[in-house]
């Protein structure tokens, strides 16, 4: 039985019995897929479904989606990939007093059945690996590690994983594999793919052997042309454009601008597509001189704007219109009067290589270009055509002054907390703290939210601007470097007009959250 509930205006979850259900659904919705449906996120027992609503109602994407068998049988694809694992991970001993066995026995329960890539998630090459030995069972960890280390194998429910990098996690861990799970000089990167076979092989104490380093295309040759020379980067300065969409199946969310509009607007004043990368700059503190002659555009943020020249003069400028810099001119931005992160595109856009399609740095992930550095020299492309954009009015920006007010649409587990919680998430006054970064808002407020039902979420997929509430009852507003998928309950979203002003709210200011409906599940 399908149960549809709500995640946003461009998103639903359909909740079903068990993992076969879901693997049954997503693949008699890939082998005949229903129009308007963006992407499709699996997990354990649901099935995240983004849709497009000008293509689509919701109700006619229910309809269409309940109108499906679950007989469908999930063939196993041909490809098996053995792993080596070393097993002497930190919880081998607990794991086996968990399940009453000896280390010896977990092994061999362990590398003596075979396993299937169910779905992918939490991190790029993540895999969540079902149909291992049925006795082979485990809870996550009840205080998870800040730190577990690249190639980790570990246990959590009836999965199995290994850790593609470095990460935080919950899991069980019982050994460690120097098989890289991600390397982006690979043609497909993730190894693991949904559908493949995995086997462990035990490898202890065999001869250790240097653990591949995943490497990262070549960058684009810098060209003899203009360029921008970065003299201090600020807080950060990443690149970023519209996201790397489509990457679902290798466990990498879109990522992008967390102000798409103002990115958008930056590249229309100065001649871009629309998609074309610019730079992302948090707070102020930015420099740049230009070399040869350049024409810039600055949106997003309001704030000091101050072109230099050649002489050292200092001339102010407007924020919202193309800026012409001539060779040695220099362009500097200073902190935020409103807002938090600035927009800055060049005509012609950077000589950078795009990473899975796109050249936005994803900060979870480890995607995408480094952060910039003082120093660092910004090719920029050659443009014979693009029309320079007409100044543009500068939008609403939130301020430390006054509170920010989100429309959320409750959903999917708002159920899962108490209706005294429900109301407080409303009525109460939340603070952005300084812990907040691409990846979320982590949000502080008087009184943390109290759930009804205390039993463990299985992972399933979190949409960007989603409102995940982990076992503290302070919420996390995920933002566009947000893991796909997630254990604790969302209990709303941002509503889709709010993100890009989600994503200029600094450190220190107050939100409230307005829910423009009522929750309920969605009747088919």
């Amino acid at each position: 039985m399908m149960r549809f509930l709500p995640v946003n205006l461009d998103a639903l979850l359909v909740e079903l019995e068990d993992l076969p259900q879901t693997l049954a659904l997503l693949a008699a919705l890939q082998a005949e897929p229903v129009p308007g449906v963006e992407e499709l996120v699996p997990a354990a027992r649901t099935l995240l479904v983004r849709y497009r609503p000008s293509a689509v109602t919701q109700q006619a994407l229910v309809a269409a989606i309940a109108g499906r068998t679950l007989d469908r049988s999930v063939e196993r694809a041909g490809t098996l990939v053995e792993i080596e694992v070393d097993y002497r991970g930190e919880d081998l001993d607990e794991v086996a007093r968990l399940l009453g066995a000896t280390r010896e026995q977990v092994i061999a329960w362990h590398t003596g059945s075979e396993y299937q890539v169910a779905f992918t998630g939490f991190a790029p090459g993540f895999a969540y690996l079902s149909g291992g030995d049925p006795r082979l069972v485990v809870p996550r960890r009840k205080t998870p590690r800040t730190q577990v280390p690249a190639g980790s194998v570990a246990l959590a429910g009836d999965f199995s994983a290994v850790y593609p990098q470095q990460s935080p996690g919950g899991w069980q861990l019982i050994g460690i594999t120097q098989t890289p799970m991600w390397d982006l000089a690979r043609p497909v990167p993730a190894l693991l793919q949904p559908g493949f076979r995995v086997r462990f092989v035990d490898a202890t104490g065999w001869p250790a052997r240097p653990r591949a380093v995943a490497s990262a295309p070549a960058p684009v040759e810098a060209h003899s042309g203009p360029a921008l020379e970065i003299l201090r980067p600020g807080l950060q300065t990443l690149f970023q454009d519209l996201g790397r969409h489509g990457q679902a199946g290798q466990g990498v969310s879109a990522s992008g601008a967390l102000d798409q509009g103002a990115l958008r607007a930056a590249n229309r004043l100065a001649g871009n597509a629309a998609c074309t990368a610019a730079l992302e700059i948090v707070d102020g503190g930015f420099a740049l001189r230009s070399q040869g002659d350049t024409v810039l555009a600055v949106t997003g943020a309001a704030g000091p704007l101050t072109l230099v020249d050649a002489r050292g003069q200092r001339w102010p400028q407007a924020r919202g219109q193309a800026l012409a810099l001539a060779d040695g001119e220099c362009l500097e931005i200073g902190a935020p009067e409103a807002g938090l992160r600035s927009y800055l595109a060049v005509r012609g856009g950077f000589a950078i290589a795009p990473v899975l399609g796109s050249c936005a740095t994803d900060t979870l992930a480890k995607v995408g270009p480094e952060p910039l550095r003082a120093g660092d020299r910004l090719a920029v492309r050659p443009t014979s055509h693009g029309v320079v954009g007409a100044p543009e009015l500068p939008a609403t920006l939130p301020t430390l002054h006054e509170t920010v007010v989100l429309d959320v649409v409750p959903g999917p587990r708002t159920d899962w907390f108490t209706e005294e919680a429900v109301a407080l998430f409303a009525a109460q006054t939340w603070t952005v703290t300084p812990q907040s970064n691409r990846v979320g808002l982590r949000l502080a407020g008087a009184q943390p939210l109290a759930r009804s039902r205390h039993d463990e979420l299985p992972s399933e997929g979190t949409a960007l601007g989603a409102v995940q509430v982990p076992a503290s009852g302070q919420p996390v507003l995920f933002l566009a470097d947000h893991p796909l998928t997630g254990g604790y309950p969302v209990i709303a979203a941002v509503a889709p007009h709010h993100l890009d002003l989600a994503g200029q709210i600094p450190i220190g200011a107050r939100i409230r959250f307005n829910p423009i409906r009522a929750f309920a599940p969605i009747e088919p």
